[in-house]
């Protein structure tokens, strides 16, 4: 009977898949004897992590009972990570594509941190970007203000009388205080750069400002409050540092720099593994609407 049935084709078929089911199995207790794929093991250093993590947020050390909270919500995590690779849950989300670019970037930054500048790269990078470490001009002054809210229409030609009679006079006479309107701010402004009084008077006004002549009275000036009369008591031009006085932040654009050159390196090697198919017609492709965008 047993002759019989190993002689038939069907017999022989099944017993060849078993076989080979056994030995698949076989291979993988083989190659993953401790379960490996559904193992997952915590080390003190873990616990650690999650526990500077949890003070990092501005808390006490956790208790027992809040550790153990913290362990169980870490191994829900991996296992729900899991098994969503399993899934494939991971495929074709841009959330995660960009989270993981994002990583590799920060990989980059951190061999580039590794590397430490000498004086002579500093003092020659310095060198060629001194531009970009450019003092800007100061200005000390004070000014007379006048209201539109008050005098209307007559703000400007009031303004333009009052300095007729001010012209020759210094600016601590007490007679030019008594010619203009109360002002919300200051009247008077210590070393002040161009865009802080942009911030305070409007652009317009910073620009004639920094051309004036210091020492007389001048104006009017418009700003977005109504009219000036303005005595500028110095002007500081603009100036490229020592290197000694801007040292550190000539290390950190030297520091930023070389890691743009490691990132771009970095990526143009992986780029360089890679054949990028594109449609031909690219540029005739219409793309869907987005809601809350109109067409342009």
């Amino acid at each position: 009977m047993i002759g019989r049935l190993l002689r038939e084709p069907l017999a022989q078929f099944l017993l060849l898949g078993l076989l080979l089911f056994a030995a698949y199995h076989g291979l993988r207790r083989g190659a993953d004897p401790a379960g490996q794929s559904n193992r997952i093991e915590l080390t003190p250093d873990d616990l650690r992590q999650t526990g500077l993590a949890w003070v990092a947020q501005g808390r006490p050390a956790p208790s027992p009972e809040e550790l153990r909270s913290l362990v169980d919500a870490r191994v829900r995590e991996e296992i729900l990570y899991r098994e969503g690779l399993a899934l494939g849950l991971d495929k074709d989300d841009a959330i995660v594509r960009r989270r993981i670019a994002q990583k590799m970037e920060f990989l980059f930054e951190d061999v580039a941190a590794l590397q430490k500048p000498t004086q002579g790269e500093l003092r020659a990078w310095f060198e060629k970007h001194a531009t970009g470490f450019v003092r800007p001009a100061r200005a000390t002054f004070r000014h007379l203000y006048f209201s539109p809210d008050r005098r209307g229409q007559r703000a400007r030609e009031d303004a333009a009388r009052a300095l007729e009679k001010i012209a020759s006079k210094p600016m601590n006479s007490p007679d030019v205080a008594a010619l203009g309107d109360p002002f919300m701010f200051q009247d008077y402004y210590g070393d002040r750069a161009p865009d802080d009084v942009a911030k305070t008077f409007g652009t317009g006004f910073a620009e004639v400002l920094f051309g004036l002549a210091p020492g007389a009275w001048a104006g009017p000036i418009e700003s977005g409050y109504g009219w000036h009369l303005v005595w500028v008591d110095s002007i500081t031009p603009a100036r490229v540092p020592a290197f000694e006085e801007v040292e550190p932040q000539v290390e950190t654009g030297w520091i930023e720099e070389q890691r743009a050159e490691i990132r771009e390196k970095a990526f143009a090697a992986m780029r360089a593994r890679y054949q990028v198919v594109l449609p031909k017609d690219l540029p005739s492709i219409e793309m869907p609407p987005v809601a809350g965008i109109a067409p342009q």
